[in-house]
């Protein structure tokens, strides 16, 4: 079957045993590609394994050019909706502005396309953007917005009376005959160009129509022309983003992770965002960012009708687009447009997330789990995981701390800290093993359950000790322990000289992360707290007559040297004893005739 195949551009479709299209995909050269997929050492994937197992049937339809096979298979794959193509997940209808082609054209938003010969500006991702563009020509001109139908005949015969939108000053009342079509038809054409989003050709001409209302003495009018100006300025200020000199470009961004893929679409005329749309796609066959953005850029310029000769992008793409140049900036404007596109693709797909952890928060727990577990190779979901992480100045006062996240969540009441008893001087690897040792040998004393994951914050070394500890307490094959190098962000394995690299992206490598940033947020907090706590009590300790035991009691009662002071003379008695009291006021009062209220 696959010799018969042509080296030629187009579109292959694969077939199951009832007939049905499972897969549509696009080649340069259809044989070698369809070649491929049965190459035992072409896949590395087991969806790609699974997909080819259940091929029965493969035909082929032959095109011109790599992008006429691109624009087939973007159009099969929205028909057929392939159950191992990427899943375009938005369906709606968007709206549109339309011109109607009619004597006197009306406007007017729909979102349905007939096609009469009208003209049709869009679609519109978002309807707030497009009703403020009808609110603003709205504003700077006057045209009808009846239903009327205003032929030449109608007109004539006096069919038609003015409205009160004419009284009001919205209609120049056309239907009477008060207005020639050529007036209305370049009304028309300069609101066709703030649709356009060339707004600069408009405020242009405004410009030279408030000149010549001046030069003619007609103020009233000029001033007039003169607001509509500032309104769209002041629109146009509103819109602009970078250089006006970035005109009609298309910019497109993608953020992914392992089950979807988010593009962002910017429109871009005179440097202003005229359009802004994002795209989600479900994986299916792992596909990387350039095949989902290809298929994405495809997509889009059909959907909104983009002629732009430019597209920005963060990749090279592989298939080339005729007069069309493709653009992967390094700095400047274009960067700067390829940054708020990517800021927009982020946001979305933060947004997206939260609304299904509203939604089914159980379900996004359960699948967020079963990602963690392939990724972290474990067999279990691990719905408890405890991670360590070490803190000291020069090796003073080490401190361990513990965090605790359950469903992938941290939960606070189970944090603890421990204070190193055992280990003189920076010496990072003994204070692990001195903590995990305590921690466990506890739970185990207790009879408390054990986690499904252990997380270190370190590499090899820190790896190595915990095991330690949990060689000597038999709990070495009980307990998996992972290391987490802060470096490359890598993930070390008992006996396993080799790291392993998450994708960056993952959710997994966020939820270690947070962990470890948590343990080391906890921990740096405690030791802080234990070197101001050894401070104070350093100067307490200084004050003749006043030991390190009587100034961690004073410590633990009034937190504070100024709250000491505060605290007053009955309450040091009641405390420390009268004797210690007295030495306090003593001190105290010698110092504040010194004018110092601090020992």
């Amino acid at each position: 079957m696959i010799q018969t195949l042509p080296s030629k551009p187009g579109v292959y479709q694969f077939f199951d045993e009832k007939g049905k299209v499972i897969y549509v995909g696009k080649a340069k050269n259809i044989k070698k590609r369809v070649a491929s997929y049965f190459n035992r050492d072409r896949y590395d994937s087991g969806k790609i394994m699974v997909m080819v197992r259940r091929v029965a049937d493969i035909r082929h339809i032959i095109v011109d050019t790599e992008l006429d096979a691109l624009l087939l298979e973007n159009n099969l794959i929205k028909k057929y909706q392939p159950r191992y193509n990427v899943l375009l997940k938005d369906d709606k209808t968007f709206p549109w502005i339309c011109i109607k082609n009619e004597p006197f054209p009306r406007i007017f938003p729909t979102r349905n396309l007939v096609r009469d010969g009208s003209k049709y500006f869009g679609p519109y991702a978002s309807v707030k953007m497009m009703n403020a563009l009808l609110d603003l020509v709205r504003q700077l001109f006057q045209y009808r917005t009846c239903r009327l139908n205003l032929t030449k005949e109608n007109i004539e015969a006096g069919k038609f009376k003015v409205c009160l939108e004419y009284h009001l000053g919205n209609c120049l009342g056309p239907c009477e005959g008060l207005q020639d079509e050529s007036d209305y038809q370049e009304t028309i054409n300069r609101i066709e160009d703030i649709l356009k989003g060339n707004l600069g050709t408009v405020t242009q001409e405004l410009k030279g129509l408030m000149k010549k209302y001046a030069d003619e003495f007609a103020f009233e009018k000029a001033n007039v022309v003169k607001e509509k100006i500032e309104l769209l300025e002041k629109f146009q200020a509103k819109s602009m983003v970078v250089n006006p000199s970035v005109s009609n470009v298309d910019v497109f961004s993608i953020v992914s992770d392992q089950e979807f893929g988010f593009v962002n679409f910017l429109k871009v005329v005179n440097g202003a965002i005229v359009q802004s749309h994002t795209l989600e796609i479900k994986k299916r066959l792992e596909e990387t960012d350039t095949e989902l953005l290809e298929v994405a850029i495809t997509e889009l310029r059909q959907r909104f009708n983009s002629d732009a000769r430019e597209i920005i992008t963060p990749l090279k793409l592989q298939t080339p687009l005729p007069d069309v140049k493709f653009t992967v900036p390094r700095r400047g404007d274009k960067k700067k447009l390829l940054e708020l596109s990517e800021r927009n693709a982020k946001y979305y797909r933060l947004e997206k997330r939260k609304q299904k952890e509203l939604v089914d928060p159980e379900r996004h727990t359960r699948r967020l789990l079963d990602r963690m577990k392939e990724d972290l190779r474990l067999n279990t979901r691990p719905v408890h995981i405890e991670c360590f992480d070490i803190s000291n100045t020069q090796g003073a006062q080490p401190v361990a701390a513990m965090v605790v996240f359950k469903d992938a969540r941290p939960s606070r009441k189970e944090y603890r800290h421990y204070n190193i008893k055992t280990v003189e001087g920076p010496n990072d690897y003994a204070s692990m093993e001195e903590a995990v040792y305590r921690r466990y040998k506890r739970l185990l004393e207790e009879q408390q359950p054990l986690p499904h994951l252990l997380v270190v914050d370190g590499g090899k070394g820190q790896l190595s000790s915990a095991l330690n500890a949990l060689e000597k307490l038999d709990l070495r094959k009980k307990i998996p322990v992972i290391g987490i190098a802060k470096r490359l962000e890598e993930i070390y394995y008992p006996g396993d000289s080799v790291p392993l690299y998450i994708d960056k992206k993952s959710e997994t490598l966020k939820v270690i992360q947070h962990m470890r940033d948590e343990a080391h947020r906890f921990g740096i907090n405690h030791h802080r707290g234990r070197r101001q706590k050894a401070s104070l009590k350093s100067q307490l300790s200084e004050i003749k007559g006043i030991g390190p035991k009587t100034a961690e009691t004073l410590l633990k009662k009034f937190r504070s040297v100024a709250g000491i002071k505060k605290a007053g003379f009955e309450a040091w008695k009641e405390t420390v004893g009268p004797a210690k009291a007295n030495i306090l006021q003593a001190f105290f009062q010698e110092k504040n005739k010194g004018g110092s209220t601090q020992p």
